[in-house]
């Protein structure tokens, strides 16, 4: 497995327990279909929370959750749809993102809350 996908995966890990320990109810984890994909899919509060997960060593490039572009954000959206219509789900949807800088004693972890709204095609 390449670095980046090693730290890709640890990055998820963090941010998984890291939801758990604040009650979050995760349903899954890279969930995929076809080319759309979830980082994180959790329950909080009977909010579904979609949850894209960046990780980089260092802020020597910006913050990881400056990686989150608009093509991105609509990636995420269409693929949220796409979970949503599968799973026949009605519950209200929050993005969140979850930034991660390993190259520290202890990884930061930055949980940014309704970091985006889907945006009006």
């Amino acid at each position: 497995m390449a670095e980046h996908n090693i730290q890709g995966k640890t990055g998820e890990d963090l941010a998984a327990s890291f939801l758990e320990k604040q009650g979050y109810q995760i349903l899954h984890r890279n969930w995929r279909s076809g080319h759309k994909e979830l980082d994180i899919v959790a329950l909080d509060h009977g909010t579904l929370v979609i949850v894209e997960v960046k990780t980089r060593r260092n802020q020597d490039f910006g913050s990881p959750a400056d990686a989150v572009n608009d093509r991105k954000i609509r990636r995420i959206v269409s693929s949220t749809d796409a979970y949503i219509r599968k799973f026949k789900l009605d519950l209200p949807v929050r993005f969140d993102i979850i930034s991660i800088i390993t190259d520290a004693p202890i990884p930061q972890i930055e949980h940014i809350q309704e970091a985006f709204f889907p945006p009006i095609w």
